[in-house]
């Protein structure tokens, strides 16, 4: 009897896409139209912050997907079905887990401002008259900050700090019990094991209710036996693992090179033969699927998995190529010129509401709380766009023959 598909079977056949809304990203209309765009394309999961906020906006993207399937596969588009959601924690300092700030105040008047410039995010404003700059109309919004760093280095006057946070091992059961995610990734390096054992402990009761356990590691000295080491402490899982080889993280959408130490890191975890599938990410754009082709690092028609990889009901098989790939920065900043559009239209309908009746009055105030202009679906020509970018990207790890890329 054929099973009926799901993000596992995806997994197994070398075909995961992962679409990464980040640890720390937490501009709600974002995560949503994000999510609707890529699980319309065809991703297998959607990884977002450890927020019930975020949470449930991506499972309602979830649920406005589900409707509009029908249209997405009519458009030949590769929706096939419900994404796994998943959220990201981590044991220790990790850049994943941190925002930017800075007291715009005390920047010099005369600065050519390099951060706003640099920030992919835009989470980096400024008020237009440098004569009246507070608080409250410059610096960092704290929501759309996604922790890249590159703010930081380029400040001439080294006036921006990082603010890192660790997740606590008793926010764990709510965020599985009370929210329902699909999955779980820890964030570790070499060297933490004691802190992982920690985070582990509190995972563990509620393990049965999820479907995958993922851990993102960067290289480092030692990196294999780090890994052979959590694995130790994981076992025996009753859900599918994944090895996120964690290149060069935030930085897909730089340039071509970015993706080649996640390439690099995802050979060397490969070579290791642990038990799970490996999954690229930091670095991944839309070089990557390419060069894994190139390198023979992915399954084919004519270079299939093992027999592990066939038998649907073997949760942690020993694979030989990569079984996936997460897009992160890339992901994001493909669709930002859609999102972008979307957000001036808002604003202008919010003007418009503000000029017609006024900023205090309670009709404005409803009108404006009702908008529905942040919703990618309500504008079908915006969302189809979006969705077709999207699909550019998913597409490239979805084709059954990869084989014809190499030409």
């Amino acid at each position: 009897m054929r099973e009926r598909y799901s993000p596992l079977i995806s997994l197994k056949k070398g075909h995961w896409f992962k679409l990464i809304c980040g640890a720390s990203f937490q501009h709600l209309p974002t995560v949503r139209n994000l999510t609707l765009a890529y699980t319309l394309a065809g991703a297998d999961c959607i990884d977002v912050a450890a927020d019930p906020a975020a949470i449930t906006s991506a499972g309602q993207a979830l649920q406005i997907a589900s409707g509009l399937q029908s249209w997405a596969k009519s458009q030949g588009f590769g929706y096939q079905t419900v994404p796994w959601i998943m959220v990201s924690i981590n044991d220790g300092e990790d850049p994943h887990f941190r925002k930017a700030e800075f007291d715009p105040t005390v920047c010099p008047t005369d600065c050519w401002r390099p951060c706003e410039k640099v920030c992919p995010a835009e989470a980096i404003v400024f008020s237009e008259d440098r004569d009246t700059i507070t608080s409250g109309n410059s610096g960092v919004i704290d929501e759309l900050c996604y922790g890249c760093g590159r703010c930081l280095s380029v400040c001439p006057k080294q006036l921006i700090q990082a603010r890192s946070y660790v997740s606590t091992p008793t926010s764990i059961a709510s965020l599985v019990l009370q929210t329902g995610v699909d999955a779980i990734e820890i964030h570790t390096k070499v060297g933490r094991e004691s802190d992982f054992q920690r985070l582990w402990k509190s995972i563990k009761p509620w393990i049965n209710q999820l479907k995958l356990i993922a851990i993102s590691c960067p290289d480092g000295e030692g990196l294999v036996e780090y890994l052979q080491s959590l694995y130790e402490i994981i076992s025996p899982l009753p859900c599918a693992l994944i090895w996120q080889t964690d290149g060069k993280p935030m930085s897909g959408d730089i340039g071509a090179g970015s993706t080649m130490a996640a390439i690099a890191l995802s050979q060397k975890v490969l070579n290791a033969k642990l038990p799970g599938y490996v999954q690229l990410a930091g670095g991944t754009n839309n070089f990557t699927v390419a060069k894994l082709v190139a390198k023979g690092l992915l399954a084919s028609e004519n270079n299939k998995q093992g027999n592990s990889a066939k038998n649907f009901n073997t949760y942690i098989p020993e694979n030989r190529f990569v079984s996936g790939v997460a897009y992160g920065s890339y992901a994001r900043v493909l669709l930002s010129p859609i999102l972008e559009k979307l957000e001036k239209m808002h604003k202008s309908q919010l003007q418009a509401i503000e000029f017609a009746y006024g900023t205090t009055s309670f009709h404005a105030k409803e009108l404006t709380n009702d908008s529905q202009l942040t919703k990618l679906e309500v504008l079908p020509e915006l969302l189809w766009e979006a969705v077709n970018l999207a699909n550019s990207l998913v597409s490239q790890i979805k084709k059954s023959d990869l084989s014809q890329m190499r030409n």
